[in-house]
């Protein structure tokens, strides 16, 4: 998908079974076993100066966020649900280390949140991030666990709520690149990223769904459209007053959009050979059956700062101590008789 809005072969590009934002690279988390998205943007960051990546999922987007903490050419904005809730990070006050400080933008939101408080704080903070930082392409992680009823969100959006999402960032006529993500009551799931193709491709689409092989699993009502319940919105007007007004002071740090200068590169999207080029004295043995490359960097429980600042920290003590290098030879055939 990032490959077709690279060789202009689309202006917009979906891949719903994307959008496993919580896979770091020495660890899967969170239902996701590898970062699709964090992919994506390298290929993007090939043919583009500045990356603007969006998620909507009730979850942080804490494995994107950490792959490019300390980068300027891509800007992370989350919008999701904090405190006691998984993955426990994302507060307003994680903004980026070392040359990516302040391009990690952090949302935290509360129970409840409906559409209209939604789009209020959604459009004036992307609104601000668009003009300070002026991306060249956007990635949009679509997570349908904010919805209403979601077995695992707290969220109150309807599909017109979280669509209008995309609708916003589609406005700007960037090439942009949609990822499903989180989403566990599966009708409205299909319901809600059925809704955004159609709003991806400038197709209205009935209310009333059409039959199929699964039109049982939308009882009683058989529609697209869902109803926001009546739980109670938990984010107070001074609450996102005060995370509004943090978010902007941010960006107000923020130089003159960065400028890249970019190198010629090959017209595959993949470098096959890439491993073999990597020199083996990059690589620290760990154990018998596990190796780490010397910019891959590990936690350590005793450590209290934030996991994606502790993460990032390259220029500090190194985290993983020299150990004894070993050759693993491949078994002999045995010899003919």
């Amino acid at each position: 998908a990032a490959a077709k809005l690279n060789k202009k072969q689309a202006d917009i590009t979906i891949n719903w079974m994307g959008g496993l934002h919580h896979a770091k690279k020495s660890e899967a988390s969170g239902f996701c076993y590898t970062n699709d998205i964090v992919l994506a943007i390298l290929e993007l960051l090939k043919y583009h100066q500045r990356v603007l990546y969006v998620d909507i999922d009730v979850h942080h987007g804490d494995g994107v966020e950490e792959a490019f903490y300390t980068t300027d050419r891509v800007m992370t904005v989350s919008f999701h649900k904090f405190g006691e809730y998984f993955p426990g990070t994302g507060d307003v006050q994680d903004i980026g280390s070392g040359k990516g400080k302040y391009y990690a933008v952090n949302c935290p939101l509360h129970d409840g949140i409906d559409d209209e408080t939604y789009q209020r704080i959604f459009r004036a903070v992307m609104e601000q991030v668009m003009l300070s930082y002026q991306p060249s392409a956007i990635v949009l992680q679509c997570g349908a666990d904010s919805l209403v009823g979601d077995r695992l969100g707290c969220f109150n959006l309807s599909l017109k709520g979280h669509g209008k999402c995309v609708e916003f960032m589609k406005k700007f006529d960037l090439p942009l690149l949609l990822l499903g993500g989180g989403g566990y009551t599966i009708r409205n799931v299909a319901r809600c990223w059925a809704y955004e193709t159609s709003i991806a491709l400038d197709v209205e689409i009935s209310n009333e769904l059409p039959y199929n092989d699964y039109f049982e699993y939308y009882s009683s009502d058989f529609k697209l459209h869902i109803v926001p319940s009546n739980m109670i919105n938990l984010n107070t007007p001074d609450h996102l007053q005060k995370m509004q007004s943090t978010i902007f002071e941010h960006l107000r740090h923020l130089p003159h959009a960065p400028g890249v200068q970019m190198q010629p590169i090959n017209d595959g999207v993949i470098e096959t050979s890439a491993d073999e080029k990597i020199p083996k004295s990059s690589y620290r043995c760990l154990s018998k059956n596990s190796m780490e490359g010397d910019n891959e960097f590990y936690e350590e429980h005793s450590m209290k700062s934030s996991r994606n600042e502790r993460s990032h920290n390259l220029n500090s003590k190194n985290l993983v101590p020299e150990a004894k290098r070993i050759r693993i030879s491949s078994p002999k055939s045995p010899k003919s008789p």
